[in-house]
């Protein structure tokens, strides 16, 4: 797969428009926000649905428990806030509130990741997805551009149950056309390889598409899979991968305990035992710095990558010699 770095859209307002546009043939979707609907671009809706929206302040617990009693009318509810909000500061309303009873409710967090930037450590949420992953009857979704955004919010809008959309604060680069089609029960490979597979979803896989490319001239073949939904996961295709390369790596703009990385290592465990490197934020903060900065100092950029990978392949080319 050919991008081009320099075609980027905001994710953010993709998941806005989407979620206006849904909003003009489903009377039934509502949306709530912490305050923060111009940075997470439910002011879209917003605009168009005032009735249909509510800015519930800066108060997220109460945010998902007015979500949770609107699912019980029958509403599809889309509650938005900051992922390391949502994930952290609401955990409790999400588990008991949301997820015990299977209600209705889609969660949005934005500015996921370290990624967020500026704003430093407290904002960047590296252990959202580990928290959302481990609740009974929540699914979690990763889009890496703004077309897979809309796919998945369409999805979300579609189809019953709890749903977690991690969200970044910038710009994504353009993965997918207008052709692309969302299915929660596939893994996708977008770059085809036979030495080595990289898994990775989010801001990062086009770093990572980028990273296969340039590993190609250091004479490694890496086969790149886009993971976007990370529960429920695509058992078959992880497992495929891994016995058809040599071995595996998984790289997420989150940390390396309880993420993308520690599902694929649950499944192969247990199914076809095979060396996993999880590239990702180990056991740390983030810092403030610009993204592409942090992407570059945490080890998660396309040079950063083809660095890390070749120097792995290379350690296990010598130990199999």
């Amino acid at each position: 797969m050919n991008i081009d770095k320099t075609k980027k859209q905001s994710v953010r307002k993709a998941f806005g428009n989407t979620l206006a546009k849904l909003g003009e043939t489903d009377p039934n979707i509502v949306v709530l926000d912490a305050d923060l609907s111009s940075s997470t671009q439910t002011k879209v809706f917003a605009q168009k649905f005032p009735g249909r929206f509510f800015d519930c302040g800066i108060a997220e617990q109460d945010m998902i428990s007015t979500a949770a009693g609107l699912a019980t009318q029958g509403k599809t509810v889309f509650a938005a806030t900051f992922a390391v909000f949502a994930s952290g500061r609401a955990y409790d309303q999400v588990r008991n509130g949301v997820c015990y009873s299977d209600l209705n409710v889609k969660i949005v967090g934005t500015h996921g990741g370290i990624t967020v930037g500026e704003d430093g450590a407290t904002h960047q949420a590296l252990e959202d997805i580990a928290l959302m992953r481990e609740i009974p009857h929540m699914t979690v979704l990763v889009p890496a551009d703004a077309k897979e955004c809309e796919e998945i919010v369409k999805y979300a809008a579609e189809n019953k149950g709890p749903m977690y959309i991690r969200i970044p604060r910038g710009n994504g680069i353009d993965i997918f056309n207008g052709n692309y089609k969302f299915n929660i029960s596939k893994a996708v490979t977008v770059e085809d390889g036979h030495d080595i597979t990289i898994f990775s979803n989010g801001d990062v896989l086009a770093e990572c598409i980028m990273a296969a490319h340039e590993l190609k001239e250091h004479g490694i073949s890496a086969r790149v899979v886009n993971v976007p939904c990370v529960k429920p996961i695509d058992e078959t295709t992880i497992i495929n991968c891994a016995r058809e390369t040599k071995f595996v790596v998984t790289v997420e703009n989150h940390s390396t305990t309880g993420g993308l990385g520690s599902a694929v290592c649950e499944i192969l465990s247990q199914y076809y035992p095979t060396k996993v490197y999880r590239l990702g934020m180990h056991d740390q903060f983030g810092q403030s710095g610009k993204a592409e900065e942090l992407l570059s100092f945490y080890g998660l950029d396309c040079p950063a990558l083809v660095k890390r990978i070749s120097d792995i392949y290379k350690k296990e080319s010598e130990n199999n010699d």
